[in-house]
């Protein structure tokens, strides 16, 4: 059965974490708004707090029924299999609607490819989240896994862009 987790404890971390790892990378860029920063707050403190736990804590229980040498795997395999292109598509649409109101046509594309290119970092981020880190504090880690690389793609965007 699938547990629903959604803690005012979470939420706050939600809102804090997301938003403030979106603004420190906007900031960068050079295209910092409030508009973005409530948004990602909302995002954060709702549909992040409540999903993103509630999943973690399903790959928990699912993950027992395999044997003590394949779980890390199967965790890590599970939590890839979430934060999938359309997982990030969504996030991006967010985004888009937040920044410039509208939604970039190639939206899916850049998604798919975002999602291959960083499957090495993502499995090693998500396998050390998974297997390393207590359910309790996964959420929390997981954000900040996720504002690091949006702060990663910033800095690549100012450097290499």
């Amino acid at each position: 059965m699938f547990k629903l987790i959604y803690t005012k404890e979470n939420i706050l971390k939600g809102v804090v974490l997301y938003s403030v790892f979106d603004a420190i990378a906007v900031i960068i860029l050079g295209e910092f708004s409030f508009q973005r920063l409530f948004g990602m707050m909302v995002l954060g403190g709702t549909f992040y707090a409540f999903e993103i736990p509630s999943y973690f804590a399903w790959i928990e229980k699912k993950s027992e029924q395999y044997p003590l040498k394949r779980r890390p795997f199967a965790k890590t395999l599970y939590a890839l299999a979430y934060f999938n292109p359309l997982w990030i598509a969504r996030h991006l649409i967010v985004i888009d609607l937040l920044t410039s109101g509208t939604i970039n046509p190639d939206i899916l594309t850049i998604s798919y490819k975002s999602f291959l290119f960083n499957i090495p970092i993502s499995f090693l981020g998500n396998f050390i989240i998974q297997n390393l880190i207590t359910l309790q504090f996964r959420y929390v880690a997981s954000a900040v896994f996720s504002g690091l690389m949006a702060i990663y793609y910033a800095f690549a965007k100012v450097l290499f862009g």
